[in-house]
């Protein structure tokens, strides 16, 4: 008789980003699977609450295709084993389950090497596919800086140690709202620095270093510059970086097919203006050539060649509906009306990063569970 076999989310996102055929059957309940699920442009996925399945597994067998692999998720693990159990008990082949449910889906980082630098540098994107942000490493004469950073530290000590390189600096575009920030922790753990915009910090618990416009941040002997950018409007103190006079690392400020939202702290009203100085003004006045590197994506269409998420400033100024609203009256409105529904727990996931509460590890995981939102368009 087939068994139902384990799939990891490593080997999930793989299948995602070389774009092999991927059939889910989501037996979460409704709600969440429509607030958040597997996606992908390879993906086909039904859901069929697990509640359904309990009398017997009908109507999970009237929905998935025959001759083809199906990968049954849940929450957490468990009753997609179940289900996955029972399909192969009815003779269904090639049946698995997604080991640690969507909980490790959600925080499961996959390196996408971006370029080599000047000298012997290296740039690498972290994709957290499960939950749509980005996270970016730089590597120089054995040291490294990590922006953005997840919560999930060893993902990024491990290919560190892979790497045998050591961390220098940790840096924070902005004070994150929908997801808890790994920076400080791995700048403690390895006795690197941890920097933050001043203007993000002002409730903060702990000591940081300052991120200043026209204070280069050195990684290894070869000088790579990371420059900082000061570019407010999804936070007062949102910080972009010039990395190689090649590479602007955007933050939450510019994504691929959005603009960010200036409403996370209570504040669109005040920021808006701010906004769209950064966006029509200030990175107007930036090279067209520059690669733009985004702090998330929202949708898996903006995911490229190896699931490298990024896209040419001018490309950007000519298709991105948020560097289209020219009217300074239509900008203000879409940017503070009809927003996408905040992240999850954001108020809670502000006060953790500014080390105010300290959830422990379980309570982080169902902080973070959902998508990130942080962009205008993202519905």
């Amino acid at each position: 008789m087939e068994s139902a076999q384990i799939i990891t989310a490593k080997e999930i996102a793989r299948k995602i980003l070389q774009k092999e055929k991927l059939f889910i059957l989501d037996v979460r309940n409704e709600a969440d699977y429509n607030n958040w699920r597997i996606e992908g442009e390879s993906v086909e996925i039904t859901n069929v609450p697990y509640f359904e399945l309990l009398d017997g597994i009908d109507p999970a067998l009237d929905r998935i295709p025959s001759g083809q692999s199906v990968v049954v998720v849940c929450a957490k693990e468990g009753s997609s084993q179940f289900v996955a159990d029972q399909l192969a008990e009815a003779g269904r082949s090639d049946i698995f389950y997604l080991q640690g449910g969507m909980k490790a889906w959600s925080e499961y980082l996959e390196p996408v090497k971006v370029a080599d630098l000047s000298g012997d540098g290296e740039l690498y994107q972290f994709v957290r596919l499960g939950k749509g942000c980005l996270s970016y490493m730089v590597l120089s004469g054995g040291e490294a800086a990590i922006i953005d950073a997840s919560r999930m530290t060893e993902q990024y000590e491990d290919f560190m140690k892979e790497k045998g390189v050591t961390l220098v600096h940790t840096i924070d575009t902005h004070l994150h709202a929908d997801h808890i920030s790994g920076g400080r922790t791995l700048a403690e753990k390895h006795g690197a620095l941890y920097h933050l915009p001043p203007k993000d910090a002002a409730e903060v618990t702990f000591d940081f270093e300052k991120l200043e416009e026209g204070k280069d941040i050195h990684v290894g002997k070869q000088a790579i510059k990371v420059q900082p950018i000061y570019s407010p409007g999804h936070t007062i103190g949102s910080t972009s970086f010039s990395i190689d006079d090649t590479y602007l690392l955007s933050g939450d400020i510019l994504f691929v097919e959005s603009i960010g939202r200036p409403d996370l702290a209570g504040m669109a009203e005040d920021w808006v203006g701010d906004l769209r100085e950064t966006l029509y003004t200030r990175f107007a006045e930036l090279s067209e050539a520059l690669l733009v590197l985004p702090a998330h994506f929202g949708n898996s269409s903006e995911l490229g060649e190896g699931g490298l998420v990024a896209a040419r400033l001018g490309k950007l100024y000519q298709h991105n509906p948020g560097l289209n609203l020219h009217d300074e009256v239509e900008f203000r409105k879409t940017v503070t009306e009809n927003l996408p529904p905040q992240p999850n727990a954001y108020q809670e996931i502000r006060q953790t990063n500014m080390g105010k509460i300290n959830p422990n590890e379980e309570e982080q995981r169902e902080m973070e569970i959902g998508p990130n939102r942080c962009a205008v368009h993202d519905k």
